[in-house]
């Protein structure tokens, strides 16, 4: 396996109704595919951005989470920011919804033509509402400068309107919590409740279209009713955390007199996946290929795959499923 650099995030996803095929090259027509735009963790990391996962289908783009430094890699990849219809929030951490607002105003300037929808979990409304002041004087100035010539900028475009998911039941009860989020030319995605206490709610979101199907599990401990909520998908995209490598960083830091930081360095062990769990939870659903991203380590110094993904052979893979880190 290779560590993708940036410009390789680019990774598309063409998945055919038999199975999964990876590639950059031309996307399968009519096809459910997929691009990082974003695969680092919350750490300053040169040449790659915070976590950001497009979806095409239908004719229309998607995103999940828009972390700071992906609304340039989605302008560099030449996605149709212009088709743009919905970002999909998992949680409400900064890493996952930084560049939100240049996001939509790229988008907008690009050509949208509709406001631009907010799912997510309770709290996304006030995302929007401030993202829509903040921005309020730049869409100001840009219509009141670029509107001449046929070229109209419509404020209305340029808005974020918040769609809010709230998902019934305990989360305690160990079942499956999931509620369809949205739906739209043969798209149908589902919000599923994840682990990632003190962070509540946080949300996976299930992709099926057209008899394919891709599940990003955003920000979570490994939770069995994600592996259950995701059986049958073609791809699972699972965020991964070297426990060891986090242990080595927080006790490097502390050593280095910088003790607040290796405190808080060490206080994410208690809410994320490791690799190992994160195939373990591939091999729970039966997900034909498991794909690694928000990797907290890539980047450093230290960091090599072989050492991240160690333990991860070991887990038995269903119908020969492949793996990689984005």
């Amino acid at each position: 396996m290779q560590t993708l650099p940036r410009i390789a995030a680019g990774l598309a996803l063409a998945l055919t109704t038999l199975g999964a095929a990876t590639g950059l090259a031309q996307t399968v027509p009519d096809s459910l595919k997929v691009t990082f735009c974003g695969t680092s963790g919350p750490l300053p990391v040169r040449d790659r951005a915070k976590p950001c996962v497009a979806i095409e289908a239908g004719g229309s783009l998607y995103l999940v989470d828009v972390g700071p430094e992906s609304a340039e890699n989605i302008a560099l990849f030449k996605l149709p920011a212009a088709r743009a219809k919905a970002v999909f929030i998992t949680h409400l951490h900064s890493d996952h919804i930084g560049d939100l607002g240049e996001f939509n105003n790229n988008s907008w300037v690009a050509g949208r033509s509709m406001a631009l929808s907010v799912v997510g979990p309770p709290g996304v409304d006030q995302l929007a509402t401030g993202i829509n002041q903040a921005y309020a004087r730049d869409h100001g100035f840009r219509i009141a400068h670029h509107e001449h010539d046929g070229v109209k900028l419509p404020a209305a475009f340029g808005l974020l309107i918040p769609k809010v998911i709230t998902l019934s039941g305990d989360q305690a009860s160990g079942k499956v919590r999931s509620k369809v989020a949205w739906k739209d030319e043969g798209l149908t995605v589902t919000a599923i409740a994840v682990e990632h206490s003190p962070v509540t709610p946080a949300y996976a979101y299930r992709f099926d279209y057209k008899g394919r199907s891709v599940v990003i599990s955003g920000d979570t401990k490994k939770w069995p009713q994600l592996a259950e909520a995701a059986k049958g998908a073609d791809v699972l995209i699972h965020e991964a955390q070297n426990a060891d490598m986090t242990r080595m960083v927080s006790r490097v830091l502390t050593n280095s007199g910088q003790a607040r930081m290796g405190s808080i360095m060490g206080d994410t062990l208690s809410y994320h996946t490791t690799p190992v769990e994160a195939a373990e939870t591939a091999k729970a659903a039966g997900a034909k290929a498991l794909i690694l991203y928000h990797l907290t380590q890539a980047g450093l110094p230290f960091f090599s795959e072989a050492a991240f993904t160690k333990g991860m052979d070991a887990v038995a893979t269903p119908r020969g499923s492949c793996r990689r880190t984005a």
